[in-house]
């Protein structure tokens, strides 16, 4: 069984930066994508960033060159460095393994809220 422990959200200014931690307990499975969604309130869960145990990564496109994604194999963990943040991106965070670079897994987090706001 795989659990995920989040960790690093918070309230955050629009233009500031904030890093989100996931660890795994349990095999997630080496070739399998770990990473991001997230979901504002009255929206559908969309993908942040995920990536493979190979490097492999794949953005949103109202993240692309803000947001890094990597993943420390050794740890279980995957991390997501925000950057110059929007206040559109408040939202909870979940992470999520065991998929692909397009379609989540079946594990997710708890959640993590993300708060961007003056």
């Amino acid at each position: 069984q795989v659990q995920l422990v989040e960790s690093g959200g918070g309230l955050v200014q629009p233009g500031g930066s904030l890093r989100l931690s996931c660890a795994a307990t349990g095999s997630i499975g080496r070739r399998s994508a770990t990473g991001w969604y997230r979901q504002a309130p009255g929206r559908q869960r969309d993908l942040v960033a995920v990536i493979t145990s190979g490097g492999f990564t794949n953005y949103g496109d109202s993240v692309k060159g803000r947001f890094t994604v990597s993943r420390d194999n050794a740890k279980n963990t995957v991390y997501l460095q925000m950057n110059s943040m929007k206040p559109e991106g408040t939202a909870v965070y979940y992470c999520n393994v065991g998929g692909t670079l397009t379609l989540p897994g079946n594990y997710w987090g708890q959640g993590t809220q993300v708060t961007v706001s003056a």
